[in-house]
């Protein structure tokens, strides 16, 4: 414990209020990223409500358990309630949005596993069998491919719905899917500068990210190459996959793992956790008491 706080105390002001401003522009560009979508629909929805509803969006997915999913329907709630949207619409842009998310999850977590490979983090004969490559790479191309077929006219998880489950189709959740899907569609034919508006913010938001992570190693004094680096990050990301809330001792895990094999002590890499989890209870504690400030309104 004794190492962790040394290491921890180290740290100067300004270097916290760095990572502070970045996880700031972060959560502003994720935020963004919806918002481009829903305003395309609807231009007059205003943007600073919607950085409240993203951080209670986060802590709901974050304190429950899951792989950091579970708040999409407090999206459409918000987007019901404050900005009378119709359900199908509001559900359509939680599509999108959630799409252009995965977009960028997976295929970073594609090249930190290549990073994880090529720098020797997975033990001996660790590596992926082909069959897990493959898996992968299916689940890469999904969002990229799902929007692609969205803009062609087609509706692939509508078509899977009639098939696998047509006896449901005169259900409200069945044709709300339907619609919705549609919808999003839709919203990918007519407004490409705004798909490619979110996209990019969702690109500065990974950036972001990617950089924070890369400054946190620096502050703590660990010296990483960027495939290293990436291969860590990588490591955490995964983590948060395990349907725990928050990746409760996955996260921590991860990174005594990855940093291990990369030589370097237990106490760094759980003072580098404790500096994720300030950043993500900060950002929760937040979300928490705006969720419940609206709850009272």
């Amino acid at each position: 414990m004794s190492g962790i706080w040394n290491t921890l105390r180290q740290l100067k002001l300004w270097q916290l209020g760095l990572l502070f401003t970045i996880n700031a522009v972060v959560i502003v560009c994720m935020t963004m990223r919806w918002w481009l979508v829903v305003r395309a629909e609807s231009p007059r929805v205003p943007f600073v409500p919607f950085i409240g509803y993203r951080l209670s969006v986060f802590a709901l997915s974050y304190f429950t358990p899951g792989p950091q999913v579970g708040g999409e329907p407090l999206q459409v709630i918000y987007l019901r309630r404050y900005h009378n949207i119709s359900m199908a619409r509001a559900v359509s842009a939680v599509i999108v949005d959630k799409l252009l998310e995965f977009l960028g999850n997976f295929v970073l977590i594609g090249i930190g596993l290549v990073a994880i490979a090529r720098v020797g983090i997975l033990p001996e004969n660790g590596s992926l069998p082909t069959v897990g490559w493959a898996a992968l790479a299916a689940l890469m191309a999904w969002p990229p491919v799902h929007l692609a077929l969205l803009y062609r006219g087609r509706h692939p998880v509508s078509a899977g719905l009639r098939a696998a489950l047509s006896r449901y189709r005169k259900k409200h959740w069945f044709r709300l899917a339907v619609v919705s899907e549609y919808l999003a569609g839709t919203f990918v034919r007519r407004h490409p500068r705004a798909l490619l508006g979110a996209l990019a913010a969702s690109l500065v938001a990974w950036t972001g990210m990617g950089s924070e992570y890369l400054l946190m190693l620096g502050f703590l004094n660990i010296d990483l190459t960027l495939w290293e680096a990436l291969a860590a990050l990588t490591a955490s990301l995964l983590a948060f996959l395990i349907p725990l809330p928050g990746g409760l001792g996955a996260l921590e895990a991860s990174q005594v793992l990855a940093l291990g094999a990369l030589g370097y002590p237990a106490a760094l890499a759980i003072s580098l956790t404790l500096l994720i989890r300030a950043r993500d209870l900060v950002n929760g504690g937040l979300g928490i008491l705006l969720a419940g400030r609206r709850i009272g309104e």
